[in-house]
């Protein structure tokens, strides 16, 4: 059971960096966000796309992590 907590984890960690990659904080002229419009979309954006390998939503401390990784807070 370990192992298989420990092998979730760090596939959260190894996905986070391309996970967020894919989030462009930018306003619908095509200028990129700033300050506390960029902090909520990305916080958005990371909440949407925690899912675990097999792809189920993530929850708990296991998003929070995810999510604080992709924030990069």
């Amino acid at each position: 059971m370990k192992r298989l907590f420990i092998a979730a984890t760090l596939s959260i960690f190894a996905t986070a960096p391309a996970l967020a990659q894919t989030c462009n904080a930018v306003s619908g002229d095509g200028k990129p966000l700033a300050g506390a419009a960029k902090t909520s979309f990305m916080k958005k954006c990371c909440e949407g796309s925690a899912k675990s390998a097999e792809g189920k939503p993530l929850a708990g401390a296991a998003k929070a992590s995810y999510v604080k990784k992709c924030t990069g807070a």
